[in-house]
């Protein structure tokens, strides 16, 4: 998903992609820690497609406050 896509949700949305994807990134750390993890980019794209989501809720959180 990018940025545009993600624009268009609600908070509430972009809360549950954020929790999606903070459960995706332990699993992730736990699959590189025994050795299982397949494709070790994965773990940065998940990184970045969290700060992505943050960076977007923290931007609707201060257009609405302003």
């Amino acid at each position: 998903m990018n940025a545009a896509e993600m624009r268009k949700k609600s908070m509430e949305e972009l809360e549950q992609v954020l929790k999606d994807l903070l459960r995706e990134q332990f699993n992730l750390r736990m699959q590189k820690g025994s050795g299982q993890l397949g494709r070790p980019s994965r773990v940065r794209d998940a990184r970045r497609e969290v700060a992505r989501v943050r960076t977007i809720m923290h931007e609707k959180s201060r257009g609405s406050a302003a």
